[in-house]
């Protein structure tokens, strides 16, 4: 069975809450390798909720749906604060990036809390600025950006991953919407240990299996590279 679009293949999967220091209680998922342990964790930070931004945003939720089977990693996703998916409601609202970043402290003591191994937050769009913004102030051993925006991640948060051991591994849509590739190379050029990977033909969406398969075997390739290359094929059972 050819691997593509909603398929979903076998983890342990667990509908999480997460609690803020703010009082919030934000809804999630946590899936997990069937049989052993995982490797690595992705903390996933989804695009921006007022924008149709969600834990269920087609990259995020077939990381979830693929890894913990192919690549042996857990994945951890949730829904920002005033976001809704067919998951639930995460309590509070929006605020522009500002207190979602008691959003990210909370999704890591859940990593803590559980001993899920070197996690990695995975921004895509408005999750990167998060990843960007916050990512420094917790135990990760690196972000993966995906379609950074750089909307709301000022010129000094970015500067001030310069020099950390943390990895900053940004993909870059040629055709992105927000910001291609000449211009992220200006933007990022304050981290001179940053790998940014230009996608030739890539979109902010990251419409079409092409594309996923692109973005999942780079997220792989930076966290578990041991995985590569993911098959194509499933003939086990599904999820």
């Amino acid at each position: 069975m050819e691997i593509r679009g909603p398929l979903l293949l076998p983890a342990r999967r667990e509908e999480v809450e997460l609690e803020t220091l703010d009082g919030l209680t934000l809804v999630g998922e946590l899936a997990l390798p069937v049989d052993r342990d995982p490797v690595a964790t992705l903390v996933t930070l989804h695009p921006l909720p007022t924008a149709g931004g969600f834990m269920d945003s087609h990259i995020i939720r077939k990381a979830a749906a693929r890894l913990p089977a192919l690549a042996d990693l857990a994945v951890l996703r949730f829904n920002t604060r005033g976001t809704t998916s067919p998951r639930g409601t995460s309590e509070g609202a929006f605020d522009g990036g500002r207190s979602e970043a008691f959003d990210v402290a909370a999704a890591m003591d859940l990593v803590t809390d559980r001993g899920l191994p070197r996690p990695w937050l995975v921004g895509w769009s408005f999750g990167t600025e998060l990843a960007l913004k916050y990512g420094r102030d917790h135990a990760v051993e690196g972000v993966v950006l995906l379609s950074p925006p750089l909307h709301r991640a000022t010129d000094d948060e970015v500067a001030a991953w310069a020099g950390d051991h943390r990895h900053v591994i940004a993909l870059i849509p040629e055709l992105d919407d927000y910001l291609r590739p000449d211009a992220a190379a200006e933007r990022f050029a304050s981290i001179p240990d940053a790998v940014l990977i230009p996608v030739e033909g890539g979109r902010h969406l990251w419409v079409g299996e092409s594309q996923t398969r692109r973005v999942l075997t780079e997220i792989v390739g930076a966290v578990n590279p041991a995985a590569l290359p993911l098959p194509l094929e499933w003939d086990g059972p599904l999820g």
